[in-house]
């Protein structure tokens, strides 16, 4: 309950807190000051998801990570009051201090030539293709413009990503077209659909319930806690782990690959689910319009292809390419640390560090990476541009170790191995639920459901 400090000021408990956590009734805690932000979260920039996952807590951290020192200044209309029993623990607090010193020396605000570099990348992969479609008869050639069509795609992902953490441009409205034209147009995934999905991801970093990127059932499952058919609280429904799921999961190490290499098409398939659902989309209309403009372009090319050989062949390698930037996705999580629960934010720090695994490369490399090379660093500065990256990294390492945090780092081919060790691990549990005679009941029900 409220409780009047000597100046007339409100003093918010952190129970009271707790109980303003539904959508009708948010109130969060940024720097020790309560602020009630329902009627917010329906135009929240970032989606409703960030707000509802940390509702009825402290999201300083969270806050930080996420806004520019402008977002400061439209809290006040917002405030309700002071945080009685705020505490910022230790790792928090050099966490914030960070932030400020980067921020200070202008390194958010320095975008470097990546994403010019990169524009012009996907230019030249276009013509390229498309020119190598209409102006060669050679099978070869066909087949090698599949290829530049995945790296094509690759790279708009790199675009796509970027662009959703902070201004590629200096304008608005051009970074909107960068992000229209690169993801929606070119590669068929509406930017709409990856924000929602990324920024779900990054506030619950590893939530087996909350985090997206770690809900792929029937076809794969890091954990056997997924094995309870617990609920997903950004697809708002159960994720069953029937016998499909069961035969599927048993297997999942050795169809890993494989379905990577077609994980473009669960990318088509929610982009189109969320552009005609119910769901707030902004610019919903463009975001149509511009997935509308890549099943027009990519199928046209296709069926330039002089026969149904060659055009199963050029998809086939477009998507299969494309696979590996599918594949450095999960290599940044799967291995990692996970929990079940919304995210908190007291420990929202702890928690980014502890889901995620870097990726030891040459500088020569991160072109290839993509930045997901430090994926820590990403993770607790999401709005640094990447390429910074390499030189804040060392930074965060020495903050991991002063904390007695993880700081998790692996080759590219020890990461595969270690993502292929953690399915293993899950497909060898999946298989023994699967055997029809339990080893013992007791046994059998503890791990059905808990």
């Amino acid at each position: 309950m409220a409780v009047q400090g000597e100046e007339a000021k409100r003093y918010i408990t952190a129970e009271e807190l707790r109980n303003h956590n539904a959508a009708s009734d948010l109130w969060i805690s940024i720097q020790g000051k309560v602020y009630d932000v329902t009627s917010w979260v329906k135009d929240h920039p970032g989606g409703d998801l960030p707000l509802l996952s940390l509702a009825g807590q402290d999201a300083t951290d969270a806050f930080v990570a996420y806004h520019p020192a402008s977002a400061w200044a439209h809290l006040g209309r917002f405030f309700v009051g002071h945080l009685a029993d705020y505490r910022v623990s230790a790792a928090s607090s050099d966490y914030r201090r960070l932030v400020a010193e980067f921020s200070k020396s202008g390194l958010f605000d320095q975008k470097g030539l990546v994403a010019p570099l990169t524009i012009c990348s996907i230019l030249l992969l276009l013509v390229a293709a498309v020119s190598g479609v209409l102006l060669s008869e050679g099978a070869l050639v066909h087949a090698l413009c599949g290829g530049m069509m995945g790296f094509l795609w690759i790279q708009s992902g790199w675009i796509g990503h970027d662009s959703g953490h902070y201004r590629i441009v200096g304008h608005p409205r051009l970074n909107r077209l960068a992000q229209i034209v690169a993801g929606n147009c070119l590669a068929g995934v509406s930017i709409a659909w990856w924000k929602r999905n990324h920024n779900a991801h990054h506030i619950a970093c590893n939530s087996l319930d909350f985090d997206p990127d770690l809900q792929h059932m029937p076809f794969f499952a890091v954990s056997s806690k997924l094995f309870a058919s617990m609920k997903s609280y950004f697809y708002e429904r159960k994720m069953n782990f029937d016998a499909v799921a069961r035969f599927l999961v048993s297997y999942q190490h050795w169809t890993f690959y494989p379905v990577m290499c077609f994980a473009r098409i669960n990318l088509f398939a929610q982009s189109i689910l969320l552009l005609l659902s119910a769901k707030k989309v902004h610019n919903r209309w463009q975001e149509i319009v511009g997935v509308a403009v890549f099943w027009i372009w990519y199928p046209l090319l296709v069926s330039c292809l002089p026969n149904w050989g060659e055009r199963v062949t050029f998809v086939v390698i477009s998507f299969a390419v494309t696979g590996i930037q599918h594949v450095q996705f999960c290599l940044n999580h799967f291995s990692s640390s996970v929990y079940v629960g919304p995210p908190q934010g007291n420990n929202w720090f702890e928690k980014q560090t502890m889901g995620t695994l870097d990726i030891s490369c040459s500088p020569w490399m991160d072109w290839f990476h993509g930045g997901l090379q430090f994926q820590v660093a990403h993770h607790l500065f999401p709005r640094l541009p990447r390429c910074h990256l390499r030189k804040v990294s060392p930074f965060v390492r020495e903050l991991c170790k002063k904390h007695k945090l993880p700081y998790n780092i692996a080759s590219f081919w020890e990461a595969n191995a270690m993502t292929i060790r953690t399915l293993r691990a899950a497909a060898l549990r999946a298989r023994d639920f699967a055997n029809p005679v339990p080893k013992n009941l007791v046994w059998e029900a503890v791990n059905t459901h808990g």
